[in-house]
């Protein structure tokens, strides 16, 4: 059974939800991703570190980090990092404030240490719709020195995000579209 077969059921039961809601983007939708669910799942988050590692691989390398906006992109940064070392890569997490840190450095990035200026990385999300706060982590990457090489999403909800994205000149790769989850 590949990592596809054995995640999909876990994203359906943990993460899909049929019911009214705001999304990030704020436009109003009938369904729901709660992508947290999945990845902070025990076999979830080990089958999402395993399919993410799949889909980075696919970039060209050398890739020396994931990461993205916490909080949806912090559990995932983490298993595509141990799902690495496993193969013997070293690819380190890092993580994206949404705002400085109040105290301290002040940093917008952490794991600043494993990713000098230059580091090639690759931006992960839970889920993206319009793909604003992928392109956000983008912008914030890039102004910290790290060279984005593209996106990678858990579930495209296949409303706008690849165009958007792609628009800005960046990939968007997806271990799930909204359609191969719950069909068209």
């Amino acid at each position: 059974m590949s990592i596809k077969d054995e995640l999909k059921p876990i994203i359906l039961e943990m993460s899909y939800e049929q019911r009214e809601v705001t999304l990030a983007s704020g436009r109003k939708s009938n369904f729901y991703f709660d992508g947290k669910q999945t990845t902070l799942h025990a076999k979830g988050g080990l089958l999402v570190g395993k399919a993410f590692w799949e889909e980075v691989k696919k970039f060209e390398g050398p890739i020396d980090g994931v990461g993205g906006l916490t909080l949806g992109a912090d559990p995932i940064a983490t298993a595509t990092s141990i799902a690495a070392s496993l193969e013997g890569e070293s690819v380190h997490a890092f993580i994206i404030r949404k705002e400085p840190k109040g105290h301290g450095t002040g940093q917008w990035l952490e794991g600043r240490k494993n990713l000098p200026p230059g580091s090639r990385v690759v931006i992960v999300e839970d889920v993206t719709t319009t793909g604003g706060s992928s392109i956000k982590a983008v912008e914030r990457a890039e102004e910290e020195g790290l060279v984005v090489l593209g996106i990678i999403t858990l579930v495209d909800r296949e409303e706008g995000a690849r165009e958007n994205i792609e628009a800005k000149g960046q990939v968007l790769r997806s271990v799930f579209t909204r359609s191969e989850i719950v069909g068209a």
